[in-house]
């Protein structure tokens, strides 16, 4: 039996981050996440899954915040929007999507990990991890500091995670 499953935006999150340093971390409480899931004995069927996150917050106190990668008179926003899913096996699946960075929009295909099933408080979910690589100069993103503790400069990938949670509709 086919279940449709809605994304849940206050518990799914993104991380960004370089080899060297978290970048940022954006909670669902603060963002919007959209999207659906359609699980058919116990493995994934179809995904559309969509985001728009909010890069704006100054009060971290990290060395590196994704909002540096902007400038002033921009809104620093990120925006994905899945185009198609490709089913692997059981747990591995491709999102492929547009991926919008700086008002540069490009395709991208995302890793999709189904990781299973919890119930919490009588409420069935489905937990899912997207990752992927993206090349920030790609996106205009080319800050670049060095980091008072060691001086390493910011790679070109940001690595993107993504960890979703949706509920039974």
């Amino acid at each position: 039996m086919e279940k449709e499953w809605k994304i849940d935006s206050n518990e799914s999150d993104v991380l960004l981050k370089t080899k060297r340093s978290l970048i940022d971390y954006m909670s669902g409480t603060k963002n919007n996440f959209k999207g659906h899931v359609a699980i058919q004995n116990n493995e994934v069927k179809d995904a559309s899954i969509e985001f728009s996150l909010k890069a704006n917050d100054k009060s971290k106190t990290s060395d590196l915040k994704l909002i540096d990668f902007f400038d002033y008179d921009e809104t620093p926003v990120i925006q994905f929007k899945s185009t198609s899913f490709q089913k692997i096996n059981k747990n591995i699946n491709f999102l492929k999507g547009l991926l919008t960075i700086k008002n540069i929009t490009k395709v991208v295909e995302l890793d999709t990990e189904f990781i299973g099933y919890n119930n919490y408080n009588g409420v069935e979910k489905a937990t899912f991890e997207i990752t992927g690589n993206i090349n920030r100069k790609d996106f205009g993103l080319n800050y670049n500091p060095y980091f008072a503790h060691g001086g390493y400069a910011v790679g070109s990938d940001i690595k993107l995670i993504a960890n979703l949670e949706f509920v039974h509709q």
